[in-house]
C-alpha cells in the first residue's frame, strides 16, 4: 500500500484548493479555517493509526471530491470497493475519520459565520441584510421600523416591552451529537477564532494551536456512540446545560443590547425588567405522548431538579451582588427593613465562604441581600432533600416559595439607590439581577404537560364506568360536553380512592397528582395531542378540578393531521361558544400547530397551505369572540418538519397571527445550533425578538385572491400525487424499508422514546422524526419535493399564465418565497445518484423500476422549482451556503457509499466482498467497544458513526 503512487495523493489541502469554489467575498475565511482543523486532525491519524489508512482516507477523499465533480456512478463504485476492502477496525476508524472530519467543517464555518458578522458590525453595514433571509439585527429593524415605515420611536418602545417570545425547548430525539463531544467542539472553535485574532503573540500561537490539535485529539478519541438510550431525566439535564453555559447570563446580555438600540432612537427608557420580551419553556420530562418512560416520577423530579438549579445559579450570584453594593446611603424605606432583619437575626453563618459574620447595620444593602441569601440556600437545600429523599427538614417558610418574595427585596434595593442618586449602580449588576430573576423565575422553565386525547377518554371512561352512567367512550360530542358541563359546574367529587384502575388510568391520574402537589409556577401549558373537539379541552379541565389543581394549567389543544387542521377553526368556534369556557379563560386561548405530522400525512406543499390558512381562520375565530390567541408553532429541525431560517420562518407566517405573542419550539440538534455558545445565543435572541416585532409592525401582504385560488388547486394535486405514492403504492412501504437506513434508525440511542406509536403498522404508525431521518441519510428527501412538481406541471400546463402568476408571488409574497427556498436548499443537500446506489445495493431488482420513476420525478421537480424561482441554478441566491455545502459533500459522500456497503453486509451476511486487508492493533480495540453486537463484528458501530456524520453534515436529523 506505502508503495502507492505518493505523488498522486498529495494532501487534501491541495485537492480542497482545487475543490471548493473560490472566496465569496474578501472577509472569507472558511477554506483557511477548514484546511487548517483537516491538516491537523490528519497529523493526529497518521500519530494514532499509521500512514497507510491516512492515505486511505485521502484517497476516499479523492474519489468522492471526483464524483462529485462529474457525478459518475463508476466512482461510488470505486470508492465501494477501497471500503469493502478494510477490515472491521479499520472500517470504523475510517467512518470516524470521515463524521470528524465533517463536525470540524461545522466548526470551521461557525466561526466563519462569527467572522463576518463582526466585520458586519465594525462597519455598520447591513445592506445584503435587508432583503436577506437569515439574520435581523435588533437595532437594524428598529432603525428600519422608524426611519424606512415612519413608526415613532414611542410606539416601537411600546410595542416591545408589550411583546413575547416563549421558547420551549423539547427533547425530541434528533440530537445526535453526545454533550462530552459537543463541550470539545466549543473548545476547538474558541481556539480557531483566537487563532486568527489581530493582537496574538507567537507564543500565544504555539500554545492554541497545541491546544486546537489537544481538543480535536480529545473530540477524536471519545467513543461518539451512546451505548445506552437517555432516560427523560438525562435528557433534561442536557436541555438544562444550555441554560447553565449560554442562556443564563445571554439574555440580561440580550436586554442590555435591546436598551442600547433603543437609546441610538432617542428613547431614554431601559426596556422595564419585569417586560416578558423572551421566556423559556420545556417539555423534557413533561412530553409523555408516545413516551412511556416519562412516568409521574420523572415528572417530578424533572421540577425539583430545575428548582435546585436555579437556586444554585441565583446562590452563587447573589454573593457577587452583596460585594458590588457596599454603599451606606439608602432610602428609609430600605433603612427600616435593614433594622428589622438585624433585630431578628441569628448569629454567624460559618456554611457561606463570604460574609459568614453578622453584616453590620452601616452596610445596608448587604443586609437585605444577605436575608435573600440565606433564603436561596435553604430553597436550594430544600429541593435537594425533596429529590433524593422525598421529604426536607427544612421547613417551607425558610424557603422562597413565589417569585413575588423573590423580587420584592430586590425591588427596594433599586428604588433606594435611584432615590439617592444612584441610578448609574443600579442599573449595573442588578438590574441584570432583575431581569434574570423574572424571566427564569423560581422554577428556571415552565414544563408544558404534554398527553394524547385518547388516554383522558380512557380515564373518563373509567370514571362513568364506575359511576354506573354508562360508557363515556361511546357518547356523542354532544352528550360529553353535556355530561362534562354539569360536572364543572357542579361542586361535588367525582370518585373516590376506590376507583378500579389500570396501569394507564393510574398514570395519567398520578401526573394530574403531581401537578396539584409541586408548586403552581413550575408548568406552563398542558398540551392536547391529536385534539379534535371541545371535549377534549374541557376533559382536561375536569381532570385537573378533580385532582385540585389549585392554579389548573391552560389547556391548549393540539392539531398536527391534515384533516385536523382543516376542522381546527371549526372546533375552536364550538369551545369559544361555551359560555362556561370562556369565563375560564379570560380572554386568552393559546392553539398548538404540529408542523411534522401535517407534512408526513400530506407532502410539504399541501400541510404549508393548510397551515397557513388554519391561522388565519383560528385568528378570524378568536376576534369574533373578543379572544387574544397565540399560536405556538411545533416546529421540527428538518425542512420536512417545518424547520428552516427563524428569521424567514416568522415573517413569512400570515398577517396578524403574532400579534406579539409567539411560543416555539425548539427541539434536538436545534437547541445546540441556536443556544451552544454565547454568539449563537444572542443571535438567536435578537432574531426571534426582532422578527416577532417586525411582523406586528410591519406585516406581510395577504396574498391576492387569485393566488389563494391557484395554492388550493395545486394543494389539491400535490396531496395526491403525495399519497398515491406514499400511501397508496402497494410496495412502497416495502421500498422504503428497504432503500433507507429505517429499520436500523433505533439503534442510535438518540432519544429516550421509541420510534413508533405502535409497534405493528405502516407508514400512519412510523414518528415524523424516522420517516424524515431516512430520508435524509440516503439524500433523497422525498417528503420535502413530493408532490411540488406534480402541482407545478398541472398549473402550468394548464394555463400557461400562470407561470408568470408564480413568479409574482415568489417575488412579492414571503410565505410562497420561503417555501419555495427551503425546497430549494434541500434539493441543494440532495444526490439522487447516492439514492441510486442504495437502490442497486439493497432494493430487491423488481423494485429498480419504481426508484427511478422516483428518481426522474426528482429532477422533473427541481427543474420545475428552478422554472418558477427564475434561477439558472441551485442557490444562485446564496453563493455562502453554496460554497458551505460543497466543501461538505466530499466526505458526506464517503460516508453515504460506506453506509450502503454496511447495511448491505448486514442485511446479506452471504455477500462477500473482495479479501480484507490486516488493520493495526489500535483499529481492533474500537471493535471490542460493543461485544454484544447482533451482527458481525464492527458493522453496527461502523453504521452508527456513518448516520451521525451524514446527520452533521446535512446539519439536521429528523
Amino acid at each position: 500500500m506505502a508503495s502507492r503512487n505518493l505523488e498522486k495523493l498529495a494532501s487534501i489541502d491541495a485537492q480542497l484548493r482545487l475543490l471548493v469554489p473560490g472566496k465569496v467575498s474578501e472577509d472569507d475565511k472558511l477554506v483557511e479555517y477548514d484546511a487548517l482543523l483537516l491538516d491537523r486532525f490528519l497529523d493526529i491519524l497518521q500519530d494514532l493509526h499509521g500512514e497507510d489508512l491516512r492515505e486511505t482516507v485521502q484517497e476516499c477523499y479523492e474519489l468522492s471530491a471526483e464524483y462529485e465533480g462529474k457525478h459518475d456512478p463508476k466512482k461510488l463504485e470505486e470508492l465501494g470497493s477501497v471500503l469493502t476492502s478494510l477490515d472491521a477496525g479499520d472500517s470504523i476508524v475510517i467512518a470516524k475519520a470521515f463524521s470528524h472530519m465533517l463536525n470540524l467543517a461545522n466548526l470551521a464555518e461557525e466561526v466563519q459565520i462569527a467572522h463576518r458578522r463582526r466585520i458586519k458590525l465594525k462597519k455598520g453595514d447591513f445592506a445584503d441584510e435587508n432583503s436577506a433571509t437569515t439574520e435581523s439585527d435588533i437595532e437594524e429593524t428598529l432603525r428600519r421600523l422608524v426611519v424606512d415605515l415612519k413608526k415613532t420611536p414611542e410606539e416601537v418602545f411600546d410595542a416591545l416591552k408589550n411583546q413575547t417570545v416563549d421558547l420551549v425547548l423539547t427533547a425530541h430525539p434528533t440530537q445526535s451529537v453526545r454533550r462530552s463531544l459537543l463541550q470539545k467542539h466549543g473548545r476547538i472553535r474558541n481556539c480557531l477564532a483566537q487563532l486568527y485574532a489581530k493582537d496574538i503573540t507567537p507564543d500565544d500561537k504555539q500554545e492554541l494551536d497545541e491546544a486546537l490539535q489537544r481538543e480535536i485529539q480529545a473530540a477524536f478519541r471519545t467513543d461518539e456512540i451512546r451505548r445506552t438510550p437517555p432516560t427523560p431525566q438525562d435528557e433534561m439535564r442536557a436541555g438544562m446545560s444550555y441554560f447553565h453555559e449560554t442562556i443564563w447570563k445571554g439574555v440580561p446580555k440580550f436586554l442590555r443590547r435591546v436598551d442600547t438600540a433603543l437609546k441610538n432612537l432617542g428613547v431614554d427608557e431601559r426596556v422595564p425588567y419585569n417586560a416578558p420580551l423572551i421566556q423559556f419553556s420545556s417539555w423534557m420530562g413533561g412530553d409523555r405522548d408516545g413516551n412511556p418512560r416519562v412516568t409521574p416520577e420523572v415528572t417530578r423530579d424533572v421540577c425539583l431538579l430545575a428548582r435546585m438549579m436555579a437556586a444554585n445559579l441565583y446562590y452563587s450570584q447573589i454573593e457577587d451582588l452583596m460585594f458590588e453594593l457596599s454603599m451606606w446611603r439608602c432610602s428609609d424605606e430600605l433603612r427600616v427593613r435593614a433594622d428589622e432583619i438585624l433585630m431578628s437575626s441569628r448569629s454567624d453563618a460559618k456554611h457561606y465562604i463570604e460574609f459568614w459574620k453578622q453584616v453590620p447595620p452601616n452596610e445596608p444593602y448587604r443586609v437585605i441581600l444577605g436575608d435573600l441569601r440565606d433564603k436561596l440556600y435553604n430553597t436550594r437545600e430544600r429541593s435537594r432533600h425533596l429529590l433524593a429523599h422525598e421529604t426536607s427538614e427544612i421547613p417551607e417558610e425558610a424557603t422562597l416559595t413565589n417569585v413575588e418574595q423573590f423580587l420584592g427585596p430586590l425591588e427596594l434595593c433599586y428604588r433606594s439607590l435611584c432615590s439617592c442618586g444612584d441610578r448609574p449602580i443600579a442599573d449595573g449588576s442588578l438590574l441584570d439581577f432583575l431581569r434574570q430573576v423574572s424571566t427564569f423565575g423560581l422554577s428556571f422553565v415552565k414544563l408544558d404537560i404534554r398527553q394524547e386525547s385518547d388516554r383522558h377518554t380512557d380515564v373518563l371512561d373509567a370514571i362513568t364506568t364506575y359511576l354506573g352512567i354508562g360508557s363515556y367512550r361511546e357518547w356523542s360530542e354532544e352528550r360529553r360536553q353535556e355530561w362534562l358541563l354539569s360536572e364543572l359546574r357542579g361542586k361535588r367529587p367525582l370518585f373516590g380512592p376506590d376507583l378500579p384502575k389500570t396501569e394507564e388510568i393510574a398514570d395519567v391520574l398520578n401526573t394530574f397528582n403531581v401537578l396539584a402537589e409541586l408548586p403552581s409556577d413550575s408548568f406552563g401549558a398542558y398540551i392536547i395531542s391529536m385534539a379534535t373537539s371541545p371535549s377534549d379541552v374541557l376533559a382536561v379541565e375536569l381532570l385537573q378540578r378533580e385532582c385540585h389543581v389549585a392554579n389548573p394549567l391552560r389547556v391548549v389543544p393540539l392539531f398536527e393531521k391534515l384533516d385536523d387542521l382543516e376542522a381546527a377553526p371549526a372546533a375552536v368556534a364550538r369551545l369559544f361558544s361555551i359560555d362556561w369556557y370562556r369565563n375560564r379563560i379570560n380572554g386568552k386561548q393559546e392553539v398548538m400547530i404540529g408542523y411534522s405530522d401535517s407534512g408526513k400525512d400530506a407532502g410539504r406543499f399541501s400541510a404549508a397551505w393548510q397551515l397557513y390558512k388554519a391561522q388565519e381562520e383560528l385568528i378570524k375565530v378568536s376576534k369574533e369572540y373578543g379572544v387574544k390567541l397565540t399560536m405556538f408553532h411545533g416546529r421540527g429541525g428538518t425542512v420536512g418538519r417545518g424547520g428552516g431560517p427563524t428569521h424567514l420562518a416568522i415573517l413569512s407566517q400570515p398577517p396578524e397571527t403574532i400579534h406579539g405573542s409567539l411560543r416555539v419550539t425548539v427541539q434536538g440538534e436545534v437547541i445546540e445550533q441556536s443556544f451552544g455558545e454565547e454568539h449563537l445565543c444572542f443571535r438567536t435572541l435578537q432574531r426571534f425578538t426582532a422578527a416577532t416585532l417586525e411582523h406586528g409592525m410591519h406585516p406581510p401582504i395577504s396574498p391576492k385572491p387569485e393566488w389563494r385560488a391557484l395554492m388550493d388547486d395545486m394543494a389539491v394535486v400535490a396531496t395526491q400525487a403525495y399519497r398515491s405514492i406514499v400511501f397508496n403504492e402497494p410496495r412502497f412501504v416495502e421500498y422504503f424499508r428497504l432503500a433507507t437506513p429505517e429499520l436500523e434508525y433505533g439503534r442510535m440511542n438518540i432519544g429516550s422514546r421509541p420510534s413508533k406509536r405502535k409497534p405493528s403498522g405502516g407508514i400512519e404508525s412510523l414518528r415524523a422524526i424516522p420517516w424524515i431521518f431516512a430520508w435524509t441519510q440516503t439524500r433523497f428527501h422525498l417528503p420535502v419535493w413530493l408532490g411540488f412538481g406534480a402541482a407545478f406541471k398541472h398549473v402550468i400546463e394548464k394555463d400557461s399564465k400562470n407561470l408568470t402568476m408564480l413568479r409574482e408571488m415568489y417575488k412579492e409574497w414571503p410565505f410562497f418565497r420561503v417555501t419555495i427556498d427551503l425546497v430549494e436548499m434541500v434539493f441543494a443537500k440532495g444526490d439522487p445518484g447516492i439514492a441510486a446506489l442504495y437502490d442497486k445495493l439493497l432494493v430487491s431488482e423488481d423494485l429498480w423500476s419504481f426508484g427511478n420513476r422516483l428518481r426522474e420525478d426528482y429532477e422533473e421537480t427541481k427543474s420545475l422549482l428552478l422554472l418558477v424561482a427564475g434561477h439558472r441554478d441551485l442557490l444562485e441566491e446564496n453563493p455562502y451556503l453554496k460554497q458551505r455545502l460543497r466543501l461538505r459533500d466530499s466526505y458526506i459522500t464517503t460516508l453515504s457509499v460506506c453506509q450502503a456497503y454496511t447495511l448491505k453486509h448486514i442485511r446479506d451476511p452471504s455477500y462477500d466482498a473482495k479479501e480484507i486487508m490486516e488493520s493495526s492493533k489500535s483499529a481492533n480495540d474500537l471493535v471490542n467497544l460493543n461485544p454484544t453486537s447482533e451482527y458481525a463484528p464492527g458493522l453496527e458501530d461502523t453504521l452508527i458513526l456513518t448516520m451521525k456524520g451524514i446527520a452533521a453534515g446535512m446539519q439536521n436529523t429528523g
